[in-house]
């Protein structure tokens, strides 16, 4: 189902601009929430406990993500590779790529021996920069493969080439910092930093590359970015849900000794009041 899942994502990505396609990866929160738990179905099928503010991290995802779909611009048309490859050559996106790279290098051979062990930002700022690069490639190999199938073949183009070896140089960095800040730090805080530094470097690029925000209004550009911060809420409350969810349940064993003995007998399970008295009374 992962496989399928991923699959259906690459899939959008030739259908759909990416600044509609990324933050609607939230919706993934309301199914999965975090491994290997999840929101809903863990909560009907496991049993798990969903927390009030779980519930509402879950209806401000998917009112985000409405708003979002309602006002998402256009899919641009494209009818070769070869515009995706002028688009990624323009002086504009060569200086975001140029940065991108130059901030990773700096982050992998200068802060990572010295703070990647103690720095969350580190490893997630690697991944999130990287990431904002290989989805674009992604959607330009959706945009060749789906041209490809509708008989105008681009794995002709050297281009489409270039992309494919863009996105698996991208991917493997990012499995590779992204493993390691899951390793060193608790997943409940990479997830949401991870995502929202990811999703908000992806539209930038995007917006650059593709030039998203020039066919649509200034209204139409603040009301998507009003929905992508609902949906950043939401996925903040999610995951704050689930640490309450976790305090709790490893409050109960203390809790139940306590109602367990009540024979009046200094112990373990008796309350603090009780103890105190029977020390006064001895002495």
């Amino acid at each position: 189902t992962v496989i399928v899942g991923e699959i259906a994502n690459f899939a959008a990505y030739a259908f759909a601009p990416a600044i509609l396609v990324t933050p609607l990866g939230a919706l993934s929160i309301i199914i999965r929430h975090d491994i290997p738990s999840s929101a809903v179905l863990a909560h009907i099928i496991l049993r798990e406990r969903l927390h009030i503010f779980g519930v509402l991290g879950c209806a401000l995802c998917v009112v985000g993500s409405i708003t979002i779909v309602l006002h998402a611009p256009q899919e641009r048309e494209i009818e070769s590779v070869i515009e995706v490859w002028n688009l990624a050559t323009e002086p504009a996106f060569l200086f975001y790529a140029a940065l991108v790279i130059t901030a990773v290098f700096v982050l992998i051979f200068h802060f990572v021996p010295d703070y990647g062990q103690t720095h969350i930002m580190v490893y997630i700022g690697i991944c999130s920069l990287v990431g904002s690069l290989s989805v674009m490639s992604v959607k330009a190999i959706g945009i060749a493969l789906k041209l490809t199938l509708s008989g105008m073949n681009q794995l002709i183009y050297p281009q489409t080439w270039a992309f494919t070896m863009v996105v698996i140089t991208c991917v493997l960095t990012q499995m590779n910092y992204l493993n390691k800040a899951l390793d060193t730090f608790n997943t409940a805080v990479v997830s949401p930093i991870y995502y929202v530094m990811f999703t908000s470097l992806t539209i930038l690029a995007s917006v650059i590359m593709f030039k998203d925000w020039d066919r649509q209004s200034p209204t139409q550009i603040v009301t998507e970015m009003c929905g992508f911060v609902t949906i950043l809420s939401g996925t903040f409350l999610l995951h704050k849900t689930k640490d309450m969810a976790d305090a709790g349940s490893a409050a109960l064993p203390v809790r139940i000794p306590k109602h367990s003995e009540e024979d009046g007998y200094e112990g373990e399970g008796i309350p603090l009041k009780r103890q105190d008295g029977m020390r006064s009374a001895s002495h």
